[in-house]
């Protein structure tokens, strides 16, 4: 249990750190993604023949993993984007507001009565989003931040409601290497039309995000699974926001505005109060 607890800790501390490289590397916002999700699938792709997993997985879950990378493609694009235009700050906040999309979506999916709480804990999300938008304008780049970050936020309770519906067949690892494998094809045809010349530091950086970041600490959030009650890893996942914030003043000297902060304390603590409650 304390090893467990350990592992998810330092998975989500690796987590908050994904935003600072959309500010050391210095690529496209495209490019940074392809990077990460190729190194990250080849990490994983190794891992998984190290334990000698199987690949194998039904005709109907080829087509949801493959749709979900998709997916996968375009929150990772859109919350390194929203960094870029932005803050850290700004990024990691509207991506913490996905519980929102998924309390509106599954209801819709499942064909499920959505309960009175979450609706409540949905509001204050959204009451924090709102809050950090200094200006409801296009040509404010707070604003196109918050935008993008809103869609990453969208897209990944889109994919969480993919993984739920396999989750039961496909182990964890494997589907996270499908998806980001088919992550890195679509992003492919993209990348191709830029040009892209990353440097050494950049490829480095880029390895770093990819492997330790993504592959690394997916593998130890799962792992911890395993003996811990994954309430209490969602709960620890509510920090990924702080921890992000954190980082960004220390290693980028971004200090957060008062708006900001005031609508992490919301969103985050909304999180965690609704996951206490479920508890």
């Amino acid at each position: 249990m304390k090893h467990a607890v350990i592992s998810v800790n330092l998975a989500v501390v690796l987590f908050g750190m994904a935003g600072l490289f959309a500010r050391w590397i210095h690529l496209p916002a495209i490019g940074i993604t392809f990077g990460r999700v190729l190194f990250s699938s080849v990490a994983l792709g190794l891992f998984i023949l190290i334990r000698r997993q199987s690949l194998r997985v039904g005709k109907r879950d080829v087509i949801l993993l493959f749709s979900a990378g998709t997916v996968l493609a375009l929150h990772w694009w859109t919350f390194i984007e929203s960094v870029q235009v932005s803050t850290v700050a700004i990024g990691t906040i509207t991506f913490s507001a996905f519980p929102l999309f998924v309390t509106l979506l599954e209801p819709l999916i499942f064909h499920q009565k959505p309960e009175r709480w979450n609706i409540i804990t949905s509001i204050l999300i959204l009451l924090g989003v709102l809050i950090t938008v200094p200006e409801f304008s296009l040509e404010n780049h707070m604003f196109l931040g918050v935008l993008a970050g809103t869609v990453s936020a969208l897209s990944y309770a889109v994919l969480t409601i993919i993984n739920k519906s396999v989750a039961n067949r496909i182990s964890s690892t494997v589907t996270a290497f499908y998806e980001q494998a088919t992550a890195a094809a679509v992003l492919l045809p993209f990348v191709l039309r830029v040009s892209i010349r990353p440097s050494a530091s950049d490829f480095g950086m880029l390895l770093l995000l990819g492997v330790v970041t993504t592959a690394v600490a997916h593998t130890l959030f799962i792992t911890s699974l395993e003996a811990i009650p994954a309430q209490l890893a969602g709960i620890c996942s509510s920090m990924e926001t702080v921890y992000g914030i954190l980082f960004a003043f220390l290693l980028l000297g971004e200090v957060p505005t008062v708006r900001e902060v005031i609508g992490a304390v919301i969103i985050v603590g909304a999180v965690i109060t609704a996951q206490v409650r479920k508890r």
